[in-house]
């Protein structure tokens, strides 16, 4: 499906992260316009195992866009956790056997007191879960995030695509009005250059001035082309229609396809500008500029496509 480039979802979640602590982990996705996909991760230190695994899952399901994702979490113990697992019995029994060496070597020392153990660095355990749990635990609240961002963005792409084939129906309806138009435009441009060319063979301009003879065929010549260069637009016309077919045929086949409508939407805006340059009638004039707004106006919708 077609997706803009700006989205925004949110997921949370409570997790087990083992030795009776649990963690509330929430996430946060955030899309704007971007050339490239451009991803600022803003993760805690817990979180941190995760980021690769997280850059991974953001290629895979973004291709363009300036993507900021931030993970917050907040710790939930136990209530009763055991003694088992607040403290930790290697450092305790590495404690326990120092001690006896040292009053093997020194009688008189005297016993570790409670507070004195309790305050051994390392002793008691910092609940804070394994890497893996933490790893796990942010991408799936990450990935549910994305899915929810992703939702948003095809909300919106499905409206912007709706607005863009609304603008070719437009672009097509004022070529169809044009090209009856034409014969009856080239006609008048004809009669307008014979009145021209027969003012010139007479030997006067339009003011009724004498025109040396040797500048009737120069003149002619100039009138000439001036007259073919202006006059054929059938092949521009012809071109506005095959843009406008591939614009349809990339919206209807979804995917990522902002690169490809903007650069048709250069090839549109320079049939229209040949197609003003080219212009003998106001019918013509009129309809060029009519275009060239509509195609600004899909260049802009264009910004916001995936």
């Amino acid at each position: 499906m077609i997706e803009s480039m700006t989205g925004y979802g949110t997921a949370s979640q409570r997790f087990d992260l083992g030795g009776g602590l649990f963690a509330s982990i929430s996430a946060e996705c955030r899309s704007v316009n971007s050339r490239f996909l451009d991803l600022n991760l803003r993760l805690p230190d817990e979180c941190r195992p995760a980021e690769l695994a997280i850059r991974d899952l953001v290629h895979q399901h973004i291709q363009r866009g300036k993507l900021d994702i931030r993970l917050q979490y907040q710790l939930e113990e136990a209530s009763n956790p055991s003694s088992a697992e607040l403290i930790d019995p290697d450092v305790l029994q590495k404690l326990l056997l120092a001690q006896e060496q040292i009053r093997h070597s020194v009688p008189d020392a005297g016993q570790l007191r409670m507070a004195d153990i309790l305050r051994w660095p390392g002793l008691i355990r910092e609940a804070k879960g394994s890497e893996q749990a933490w790893r796990e635990a942010s991408l799936s609240v990450v990935r549910q995030a994305i899915t929810t961002m992703k939702e948003a963005r095809r909300g919106e792409g499905q409206a912007l695509a709706l607005i863009m084939k609304q603008k070719t129906r437009a672009i097509r309806e004022i070529v169809k009005q044009l090209e009856p138009l034409m014969p009856q435009i080239v006609a008048a441009h004809q009669n307008k250059l014979q009145q021209k060319l027969t003012e010139m063979l007479a030997g006067q301009d339009a003011q009724g001035q004498a025109i040396q003879r040797q500048d009737i065929a120069e003149r002619v010549r100039q009138e000439l082309i001036l007259y073919g260069v202006k006059i054929d637009v059938a092949e521009e016309l012809g071109r506005l229609c095959t843009h406008l077919d591939a614009i349809d045929q990339a919206l209807n086949k979804g995917g990522a396809v902002g690169k490809r409508l903007d650069f048709i939407m250069q090839e549109l805006n320079r049939e229209a500008n040949t197609l003003g340059s080219k212009s003998v009638s106001q019918e013509s004039s009129q309809a060029s500029i009519e275009i060239k707004i509509l195609i600004e106006q899909m260049r802009e919708q264009v910004q916001n496509l995936e």
